[in-house]
């Protein structure tokens, strides 16, 4: 049987793997929306772990509203991406600097 300590153990791998991704890939773009994606979702992970073994549902509706957050910050960043990449044919993060006004 799978026990809690087995989801938070997992959830926390999973976010350490967000995190790590973040800081060793830091020119493109979309791996650290990935990241911040996979981090989100580990989150939601022990969210969901808590609410069944507490017998608890409301773990379960806080993850539907991280989910939402989740969607629209994979909307946004994407819809950013592709701006970006019209305006100057790379998705790198150093060349986000340059548009500073």
């Amino acid at each position: 049987m799978i026990t809690l300590q087995d989801y938070l153990v997992l959830g926390a791998i999973l976010f350490c793997v967000g995190v790590a991704g973040i800081f060793l890939n830091r020119k493109n773009v979309i791996v650290l929306l990935m990241s911040i994606e996979l981090m989100l979702l580990a989150a939601n992970m022990n969210f969901v772990a808590f609410s069944y073994f507490l017998g608890n549902a409301a773990g379960q509706v806080f993850v539907f509203f991280i989910l939402t957050v989740a969607a629209a910050e994979s909307a946004i960043g994407l819809a950013i991406l592709v701006v970006l990449f019209r305006n100057r044919r790379s998705i790198n993060v150093e060349d986000i600097d340059t548009l500073k006004g």
